[in-house]
């Protein structure tokens, strides 16, 4: 799974390279990349660290 986020966090930074602004390429890193990639691991690891917790106690 960290190497779809890298692959994402890679295309988003190509992106991001490519505005004519710094702050447009910051944003565009942000908002297309930055922010959703870490919602999907956010997400998909919520099963994992609940799994955790019920084999810890």
């Amino acid at each position: 799974m960290y190497i779809i986020a890298i692959a994402w966090l890679y295309v988003t930074v190509l992106m991001a390279a490519t505005e004519k602004t710094i702050t447009a390429g910051l944003l565009t890193f942000i908002f297309y990349g930055l922010l959703p990639c870490a919602l999907l691991l956010w997400l998909l690891g919520v099963k994992h660290r609940r799994h955790q917790q019920r084999v810890k106690h």
